[in-house]
């Protein structure tokens, strides 16, 4: 199955991205700190919705309109004061096709999973707004991460699981390498 060989062949990529992540939550001492770190994934998650934007289609992700997205990200960061202005412009994939798109997407879309880790890390810092996008869909998550993979699973022929591959793990490393770089 797709969803099995993708999440094994990215997983060195995923962890890589996932410790940088981590050791930045874990410097979070204030609102701002926490600001500052939605500020990055802002950033990044803002640029990958625009060049996958033109290769996901209601065909493909019936329900994209309903996707969480970078918005969510912004209400949170002008909900803890700070604003999105003079947001660096991260390297992101170069994304030609809706596999690329979709293995960029299941990069955006599995960091769901681990949103409710993240807000329990936060508390532990007294930091209990601005939490909406690591919420994710609340009780749905499961719900539309199934979804997704369902689209996934229909729009990607044999031939092309490699190129989802591809773009998933440059998804990550770029993700990782912008994090760590900033």
């Amino acid at each position: 199955m797709l969803q099995e060989t993708l999440k094994e062949r990215s997983a060195s990529a995923h962890q890589q991205l996932e410790k940088i992540v981590v050791a930045k939550l874990k410097s979070i001492r204030s609102q701002k700190d926490y600001a500052e770190l939605l500020k990055l994934f802002y950033a990044y998650f803002k640029r990958l919705e625009q060049v996958i934007e033109p290769f996901i289609t209601d065909e493909i992700l019936p329900d994209r309109a309903d996707r969480r997205h970078s918005g969510l990200l912004a209400k949170d960061i002008i909900h803890l004061g700070e604003t999105t202005d003079d947001i660096p412009v991260p390297e992101v994939p170069e994304i030609n096709n809706s596999v690329q798109a979709l293995g960029a997407l299941y990069v955006m879309e599995g960091s769901i999973m681990g949103g409710p880790i993240i807000v329990q890390m936060l508390e532990k810092y007294g930091i209990t707004t601005g939490t909406s996008f690591f919420s994710g869909y609340g009780s749905e998550t499961p719900i539309k991460w199934a979804s997704f993979m369902e689209s996934l699973n229909q729009n990607i022929i044999a031939s092309a699981q490699q190129e989802v591959i591809e773009a998933a793990v440059d998804t990550f490393d770029r993700f990782a390498f912008f994090f760590n770089n900033h």
